[in-house]
């Protein structure tokens, strides 16, 4: 009978602890993930939290075990080896991936909705995950980058303060340098590029090829811009009787010398009616990267509530009377709009 009371009351720490244990991670879940609202990256820190609580929890309860020292020293060694041994067998490929996804939080090499390209992958970040980065490309496609992949590869991202767009072209020894720089210049200005220039690249058995460059500060629209570069050097080239062929292409055409090589120009546009309304020209990055728009928009503004729900915060600490309570309602309005905003992007993951 007395070494049943001892052991009730040796087992009384333990249970306490485990119920405590239980209860402290019950109330961590319900705080840390009650929130169904909230987007996957504001769920990683969370999920980090939660881990070494759970780590800490058994921990507690291996020391709260109603045995000797040296058996307690053992069990909580057995929990290290335990967890080593899960860190070293399980798919170092995950391992990598998650700690990629952390330094990355941490150094922000690129935010949603900027132009990113790695290895042959080039696209616009569509969302950024805890074991993979997601990208829109040029075909509207999604591809998901494992953040290994991302640290390990050099990585390309395009500044939203504006970039370079280039064109290279390749014309016979016949036509002078200083015809031709002027037409280049005159097309990447047409195509709405600033400070253009060109220069020489390579002198070849038969043509000197030049390229062309500008800077677009207008980034969004960098795929339709370089089209457009493209399009305005052919006109100005044309329009000026120079042609874009090599003398082998000529050759192997047999052409006579005097016949130059020209696409016939289609007819102009006919003139719009007084009155008519004439529907813009559509965008093609507007099909093509819309969840990419899509995201950056819903970040931008959330960032922008965020930003108004801390300087109303600060208004309210002060605020007295009428006032505080105009903040308070001020407060909620904002912190629903964030709510609605976060749920918003939830479904839009669900629905890919």
């Amino acid at each position: 009978m007395d070494k049943l009371v001892e052991l009730g009351l040796a087992l009384i720490p333990f249970t306490l602890t485990i119920v405590f244990v239980l209860l402290c991670l019950g109330a961590s879940h319900k705080l840390l993930l009650g929130d169904k609202s909230l987007a996957q990256e504001a769920k990683l820190p969370r999920n980090l939290i939660l881990l070494l609580l759970y780590i800490i929890g058994v921990i507690a309860i291996a020391i709260a075990l109603p045995v000797t020292a040296s058996t307690r020293n053992q069990v909580i060694s057995l929990i290290g080896i335990l967890l080593s041994g899960v860190i070293a067998f399980s798919s170092t490929t995950i391992v990598a991936n998650v700690m990629a996804g952390i330094v990355m939080r941490f150094t922000k090499p690129f935010r949603t909705g900027d132009f990113i390209r790695v290895d042959s992958f080039f696209g616009r970040v569509t969302e950024k995950g805890l074991f993979d980065t997601e990208i829109q490309t040029e075909q509207r496609d999604l591809i998901a980058l494992s953040n290994s992949f991302l640290m390990s590869h050099p990585l390309q991202v395009v500044r939203s303060s504006g970039t370079i767009i280039s064109a290279s072209l390749s014309l016979g020894y016949d036509v002078h340098h200083s015809s031709v720089e002027p037409l280049l210049i005159n097309a990447a200005q047409n195509s709405g590029l600033e400070g253009p220039y060109v220069e020489i690249l390579e002198l070849g058995d038969f043509a000197i090829t030049y390229r062309v460059s500008g800077l677009l500060t207008e980034v969004k629209s960098m795929i339709s811009s370089r089209s457009k570069l493209y399009t305005n050097i052919l006109d100005c080239l044309h329009e000026d009787k120079i042609e874009i062929v090599s003398p082998n292409f000529m050759n192997q055409r047999k052409l006579p010398d005097d016949v130059a090589v020209l696409p016939v120009r289609s007819k102009a546009k006919k003139k719009p009616l007084e009155g008519e309304v004439i529907p813009e020209e559509a965008i093609p990055e507007d099909l093509i990267f819309d969840k990419a728009d899509e995201a950056e928009a819903k970040e931008r503004t959330e960032q922008e509530l965020l930003n108004q729900l801390a300087q109303v915060d600060a208004e309210l600490k002060v605020a007295e009377g009428e006032a505080k309570v105009l903040k308070q309602n001020e407060m909620a309005a904002i912190q629903e709009a964030i709510k609605q905003l976060q749920a918003a992007v939830n479904v839009d993951e669900k629905q890919g």
